[in-house]
């Protein structure tokens, strides 16, 4: 009897233990679920909160004659009271730089004193316009507006004599029916995101409270004890094993959260805008030069890559891993990028076997390969196997640069061989150091230069066929060429800014655990690039010497995006492995598993739930939802590839 007592005793304890012990493993897998639970409660929010806004912005206005008009555009009603004067119509929009005017139509002559002649015409609503009336009759200008329409809206414009005895002409702008806002869906979409992340905010800090956690102990010791009671599993000798099992520590893992948090922002704003991002402007590549929400992103892929590279080499050379067979690595990883990138973009592979006909062969992964390759080939052959930190030399505020000039050297060259192959290749037809769109671009002098060297090349080495056939300068200027915005000469800045974020790895390397020095110098880095911009660019869109631009992947571009990403690396480094405030999440996930992410968007990018049908094809906040709800289940999936511990490593 004493000695079953004592056993009972020692059962009880080692229940207990264990349940105290699982106690903390129940709570963290209830809130992996709440967590998992919000990110999909994401996608029926936003289709509820978004999707209905279609149907009150359009019944809003029920006599509106928005069935004549598309998507960003507005009714435009000319009102011509001019007596023998035909008037000729003309547009032309502030961001396309120093273009032609464009004929929209003509408007007959009033046809007698206060009986004016009418014509309708639809307006573009992205940017402002500059309207042009001239006199068909003496090829004169009578009146020039410039104004900003809006979405939906209904607008006359009249154009009179400013009295029966003067010949000088008046010409104003009036409206007749107010315009939708086609901006609230986004203000709507942003709270229900903000909403989402406050209450996974406030869950955490409520989980973290004493009293809460140890609600959740006594809930999860008592579950615990009745399945022990009542299961023929819950023998002592068991108990202890699994309380043993679960008290075993884990090593940390000393990969910086923050890095894949950068990766996995980069990741899902270039999956959302490549979905359509609403069909808003603002979301969509820039025609030419300049900057969109949609030219950042793959920029920043590239610069984390760099770090990457930077850290796992660096890792692999300290443990012993010799120069060559990482390199053999390299290229393998390379090639099968090069592979997937060209079976990515010619989805035609589905209907038959691929034709060299109309071959796509540069792209988005394409680059992505040829970039880390050369990246890590100067890692491999210009890195330290080991990192001692110097202290004592008058360059050390500067070692991560000083100790890698062979290396700096190479890029050096690559871009004085971009600025070469650019200003003084001769290009057929066209002027030296041609940067212009061609099309109406340039007052149409250079139709045929799109792109100048850069397009040049791709033509002359690839093949027109073979390239991108509808590049984003095709709708504003007018475009008749092929051009491809990850065409070769644009690659040596891709390695230029893959370089820099090598550079970001080895601060982060160099000055480990120095947490003020590395934000230091993060801040530094994005300062000088900044600097250089702003020389290059003169602080202007396209008037400076080498203005911002994606197509082209011009200096200025890598140098502008290079200074964004050190900040934007500076701010998550500092919240999410400095202080700690933030986990990363939801963005962590993505970027944790990024080509299985990128690739499987781009495959499944036409099946649903990524895609459906659409009531009115028409409307912001129907492609808005369909946009977000898509990017929010390429989240939720990385999310449960992260919990099932799936990972594709190529």
């Amino acid at each position: 009897m004493k000695g079953e007592r004592h056993r009972q005793k020692r059962k009880g304890k080692d229940t207990s233990t264990s349940a105290e012990r699982d106690g903390s493993v129940t709570m963290a897998k209830w809130f992996d679920k709440q967590t998992a639970v919000i990110l999909s409660a994401i996608t029926a929010l936003v289709a509820a909160c978004v999707a209905p806004l279609t149907a009150q912005l359009v019944n809003s206005h029920p006599h509106r004659r928005s069935t004549e008009l598309k998507m960003d555009q507005a009714l435009l009603n000319i009102q011509n009271e001019l007596l023998n004067d035909t008037l000729l119509l003309s547009w032309l929009s502030d961001r396309c730089y120093q273009c032609l005017f464009q004929v929209l139509g003509t408007v007959p002559a009033g046809p007698g004193p206060g009986e004016p002649s009418s014509a309708v015409f639809n307006v573009g609503t992205q940017y402002p316009l500059t309207l042009q009336l001239n006199s068909t009759n003496s090829d004169t200008e009578l009146c020039r507006i410039h104004f900003s329409f809006a979405e939906q809206g209904n607008y006359s414009l009249w154009i009179k004599n400013v009295n029966d005895t003067s010949k000088e002409i008046t010409c104003a702008i009036f409206i007749d029916e107010e315009p939708v806002n086609s901006y609230f869906p986004i203000l709507v979409a942003f709270l229900v995101y903000t909403g989402l992340a406050s209450l996974v905010a406030i869950g955490g800090y409520l989980m973290g409270l004493d009293v809460v956690r140890n609600f959740m102990y006594r809930m999860a010791n008592t579950m615990e004890t009745e399945r022990l009671i009542n299961s023929e599993l819950g023998s002592p000798s068991r108990s202890v094993e699994a309380s043993v099992h679960a008290a075993a520590p884990v090593a940390p893992g000393r990969r910086l959260r923050s890095l894949d948090t950068f990766r996995g922002l980069s990741l899902v704003i270039m999956i959302f805008v490549n979905y359509g991002g609403g069909r808003y402007w603002f979301f969509k590549h820039e025609s030419w030069n300049g900057l969109t929400v949609a030219d950042l992103v793959f920029p920043w892929f590239v610069f984390i890559m760099g770090t990457s590279i930077s850290l796992s080499l660096s890792s692999a050379l300290r443990h012993g891993s010799s120069r060559l067979r990482l390199f053999w690595k390299v290229l393998w990883r390379s090639l099968q990028l090069f592979m997937i990138g060209v079976l990515v973009i010619n989805p035609n592979y589905c209907l038959g076997p691929l034709s060299w006909d109309s071959l796509r062969i540069p792209g988005v992964l394409q680059r992505l390969g040829f970039t880390y390759l050369a990246v890590a080939v100067l890692e491999l052959l210009f890195s330290m196997t080991r990192l001692d930190t110097i202290t004592d030399a008058w360059w050390y505020p500067a070692q991560e640069l000083v100790l890698y000039w062979p290396a700096w050297l190479c890029i050096l060259a690559l871009e004085t061989v971009w600025l070469c192959l650019t200003f003084l290749l001769p290009v057929p037809d066209c002027p030296s150091g041609y940067l212009g769109p061609g099309g109406i671009g340039d007052f149409g002098q250079y139709s045929n230069c799109t792109g100048g060297a850069a397009g040049y090349i791709d033509r002359w080495l690839l093949g027109e066929n073979h390239i991108y056939q509808n590049p984003s300068s095709h709708v504003l200027y007018q475009t008749r060429m092929p051009y491809d915005p990850e065409g070769i000469l644009g690659t040596i800045n891709s390695v230029v800014l893959a370089f820099l974020g090598l550079q970001a790895g080895k601060i982060l390397l160099h000055y480990k655990d120095l947490h003020k020095k590395i934000m230091t110098r993060f801040l530094i880095w994005g300062f000088v690039l900044g600097i250089i911009s702003a020389i290059l660019t003169k602080c202007s869109r396209d008037r400076g010497f080498i203005p911002v631009n994606k197509n082209l992947w011009s200096l200025s571009y890598i140098t502008t995006l290079g200074c964004f990403a050190f900040v934007l690396l500076f701010i998550t480094y500092y919240t999410v492995d400095v202080k700690r405030w933030w986990s990363g999440a939801p963005f962590f996930y993505p970027g944790m598993n990024s080509i299985l992410i990128y690739v499987g968007h781009e495959v499944f990018a036409d099946y649903f739930p990524f895609k459906w049908k659409m009531m009115n094809s028409q409307s912001h906040a129907e492609h808005l939802t369909q946009n977000l709800v898509a990017t929010s289940v390429w989240v939720l999936v990385s999310y449960l590839l992260y919990r099932k511990k799936i990972f594709w490593k190529i």
